[in-house]
């Protein structure tokens, strides 16, 4: 049985208990968004590059075609939302909360992860590459085919979490603990996964991985 896991911290995110309610449907390039509840709504069509969202909750919003490139995030909290295929490629994000959302192939390529919390995702094919994070946590997430390739991961912790076939290729693994995460497979080079944590089942995983025959 494994030791069950110590939680790391992270700061959260620094929202009023009271924020005016808005239904917005548009947002452009150079926006700055603070101080609002979006609720209940969809957000289509929008492609806004340099976005600033300062304590901000999106709670049952439906993003559909949308891009928020090179985008700012801080104290902002997604809750029951729906991001699939959002293009967060290269923003900075700070004290964010994804809790319940569903995040099938949300780009977030080159971003900067700093104290985020993903909740309960369905995040499949999602994208991290080239991404830098410290003090991020993924619990209890669905994480099949999502792309990890080449990130700085700090402090970073999964936890419960399916990652069947995530591609973990050039990223140091050092440290990560994958010990009661699921997955059948991963796409990772052999001198990326020293110092990983994993349990005694998933050791016999790894050595079907790289050819080798454990005798008995």
């Amino acid at each position: 049985m494994n030791k069950k896991k110590k939680m790391m911290k992270i700061e959260t995110p620094r929202i009023p208990s009271e924020l005016p309610v808005t239904m917005r449907q548009d947002i452009q390039s150079n926006d700055f968004l603070e101080m609002e509840m979006i609720q209940d709504c969809e957000i289509e069509n929008s492609k806004a590059n340099k976005v600033i969202f300062d304590k901000i909750i999106f709670r049952n919003v439906t993003f559909t075609e949308t891009a928020f490139t090179s985008a700012e995030l801080t104290d902002v909290i997604f809750e029951k939302c729906d991001l699939s295929n959002v293009d967060f490629s290269d923003a900075v994000i700070h004290r964010t909360e994804f809790k319940d959302c569903k995040m099938i192939g949300i780009n977030l390529s080159g971003t900067t992860l700093r104290n985020i919390l993903f909740d309960n995702c369905l995040a499949d094919y999602a994208a991290f590459r080239f991404a830098n994070t410290k003090q991020v946590i993924i619990q209890d997430s669905f994480l099949s085919k999502a792309d990890f390739s080449y990130c700085k991961l700090q402090k970073f912790e999964f936890s419960r979490c399916t990652i069947d076939q995530v591609q973990f290729s050039g990223t140091e693994l050092n440290g990560i603990d994958l010990s009661d995460c699921s997955f059948n497979g991963l796409g990772v080079f052999v001198e990326n996964l020293k110092g990983c944590i994993i349990s005694r089942e998933q050791a016999y995983i790894f050595a079907n991985l790289f050819g080798l025959i454990i005798n008995e």
